[in-house]
């Protein structure tokens, strides 16, 4: 075993430290650059059109897209992750881990923007529902059916296999600290069986129950987890221009970012943000392909708000108890058990039972908002009943192998497999850039003069006309009149 994860943390470094920082970087700056900061200059916009209301009451949302996609980001990373993260680096600025995460969401929003928008362009209509992501636009937009396949194995691969066995197995950590000896008992099993269980009842419901139950669990528990985190910044408020001038000062530590760079600050906050935020990634444009809106752009202005909900808010909220805690950071200390720690340190027995509680819930979420991406993939690969539901078997199958595996095993392969997954989206989006900022510019005009924006594939030269017709825009035309 000790092999594999030699060869699947090389194979890692590898991948992010010649290829993905720079496509990551590269992408995010181009987007910004090209729409003139739209992460930053439509922030209000994006707000206004989040509490727009569905037309039709059997569509998604544009809310409800955003609270599944949001579910797949805010999940175990958003605790375990920052805390692997932190020790990981400490050697070298493991507070300056915080600042490149930071970084990475404020450029990678622009990504997301992008690829959401992207993905509403050349949506598709199956049944009741919209279906799309990057497999939709590679082969509609880029005429590349094989790539399109080629992505939707990777998501699959990603987020059906890795990423929900990861969930899984750090919901079980998180019963080490009650059970000393979890590891070897027969808990992990109990877990497992319990996850999988809960994630199968609601995947067998379909999409709809997904998106109803997602929509309603995410806020609250965001909110109680924030409610946390305010309690412990406040505590120790008197700490935090310390905190700070440590995460900015390891941040540009000129050891902290070239010494050994794989392991580097730099490096951890990488991999974690994306792991955490997936601007970029080509997961969250398969939850925005899925709401019915009047123009593409709202939805890439929705899906923007979920890269600030999920690294700016959550991540900044386990980065801060964890810094603020009195517990030295140490590489002896890995994911959930420096959080357990760092709570119990700050308020006492109950702040361990609420991580507990938080981080299966964060679990579950991520697990059913997962799955809702590989479906879309698993639909365009093979549009089969009987296939999806193996399927359907083979990922509550993965929900409890996860909570059996190897800590190592599990973070790298998801790390690689997020990896693949991202150089292939951002490659497409970067090739596709254009017709997403024409999407916007259309968007903008029509503000700008006084309308509700309204789509027409045909007048803008750019996204799917048997979705973006006459008939659709007439519908929101209609709306708005009445």
């Amino acid at each position: 075993m000790d092999w594999i994860n030699t060869l699947l943390s090389r194979a890692g470094d590898f991948l992010y430290t010649y290829i993905l920082i720079l496509l990551l970087v590269a992408a995010g700056v181009y987007f910004s650059v090209r729409t003139r900061g739209v992460q930053f200059r439509l922030f209000p916009e994006a707000l206004r059109v989040l509490g727009e209301k569905k037309k039709d009451g059997r569509d998604i949302s544009s809310f409800q897209a955003l609270m599944i996609s949001t579910a797949s980001r805010v999940g175990t990373g958003n605790i375990a992750g920052v805390a692997t993260a932190v020790a990981a680096s400490t050697a070298i600025g493991g507070y300056g881990a915080i600042f490149w995460m930071w970084l990475l969401a404020l450029i990678g929003a622009a990504s997301a923007f992008v690829e959401s928008t992207l993905a509403q362009l050349y949506k598709q209509k199956t049944g009741r529902d919209y279906v799309g992501g990057p497999a939709y636009y590679i082969q509609k937009a880029l005429g590349s059916r094989t790539w399109g396949v080629v992505f939707a194995c990777l998501l699959i691969a990603c987020f059906a296999y890795g990423f929900n066995a990861l969930q899984s197995f750090n919901a079980g950590s998180a019963l080490s600290y009650y059970l000393p000896d979890y590891a070897d008992s027969f808990w992990p099993y109990v877990v497992g069986g319990g996850l999988a269980l809960l994630t199968g009842l609601v995947i067998f419901g379909g999409v709809h129950r997904i998106s109803h139950l997602v929509s309603g669990m995410v806020p609250v528990m965001a909110a109680g987890y924030i409610a946390l985190g305010l309690f412990v910044t406040f505590k120790n408020v008197s700490a935090v221009p310390a905190m700070f001038g440590k995460i900015f000062s390891q941040a540009f530590d000129l050891q902290a970012i070239f010494g050994g760079f794989a392991g580097s600050c730099v490096m951890q906050g990488v991999k974690r943000g994306l792991y955490s935020n997936e601007a970029g990634m080509g997961s969250a444009p398969n939850a925005a392909a899925a709401a019915d809106v009047s123009h593409p752009v709202k939805q890439g202005l929705v899906q923007m708000l979920s890269v600030f909900i999920d690294t700016i808010l959550i991540c900044s909220t386990t980065a801060f108890m964890l810094l603020l805690s009195g517990v030295p950071i140490s590489e002896e200390l890995k994911g959930m058990d420096f959080v357990q720690a760092a709570v119990y340190n700050q308020v006492g027995r109950f702040g361990p039972l609420f991580i507990t509680v938080s981080i299966f819930l964060f679990a579950f979420s991520s697990l059913v908002g997962n799955y809702y991406y590989t479906e879309a993939n698993f639909r365009f690969i093979r549009d089969s009943r009987r296939g999806l539901l193996i399927f359907r078997c083979t990922c509550v199958a993965a929900v409890f192998a996860g909570a059996l595996m190897d800590f190592s095993t599990v973070w790298s392969l998801a790390d690689i497999l997020m990896g693949l997954m991202a150089v292939v989206n951002l490659t497409a989006i970067l090739l596709l850039g254009n017709k997403a900022f024409t999407a916007l510019k259309d968007y903008q005009k029509q503000r700008r003069a006084g309308k509700n924006p309204v789509f027409r594939a045909e007048e803008a030269g750019v996204g799917d006309p048997t979705v973006w017709d006459e008939a659709h825009a007439h519908k929101w035309e209609e709306d708005a009149a009445d």
